[in-house]
């Protein structure tokens, strides 16, 4: 059975940080693209960040510079260190693997977990 936990989150002030994780088991982590994905109160889920099997970075230009996800094969975990929080990053966080369908990134596996929620408020 494949789950993934994430934990980490909490409320920082505008301009602080967080480091997130997510452990994830009943899969073969390192072969896998994992994804940090955020929703905000009434907007889709949007994927933040992705790591290749080989530690390859991408992020959101809304993140870009900000943020910085990395991975420990030997824990199956993947982290998302954000630096420089605000407002707009207010969202529950969710790791998943992803895959490439041809025309977008796409989660492998439908079930979400409960996430961890962020909050940046002063």
């Amino acid at each position: 059975q494949v789950q993934r936990v994430e934990s980490g989150g909490g409320l920082v002030q505008p301009g602080g940080s967080l480091r997130l994780s997510c452990a994830a088991s009943g899969i073969i982590f390192s072969d896998n693209i994992m994804g940090w994905y955020r929703q905000a109160p009434g907007k889709q889920r949007e994927l933040v960040a992705r790591i290749t099997v080989d530690g390859s970075t991408t992020y959101a230009d809304s993140v870009k510079g900000r943020f910085t996800i990395s991975r420990d094969n030997a824990k199956n975990t993947v982290y998302l260190r954000m630096n420089s929080l605000k407002p707009e990053d207010t969202a529950v966080y969710y790791c998943n693997a992803i895959w490439w369908t041809g025309n977008n990134w796409q989660q492998r596996y439908n079930y979400w977990g409960q996430g961890t929620q962020v909050t940046v408020s002063s």
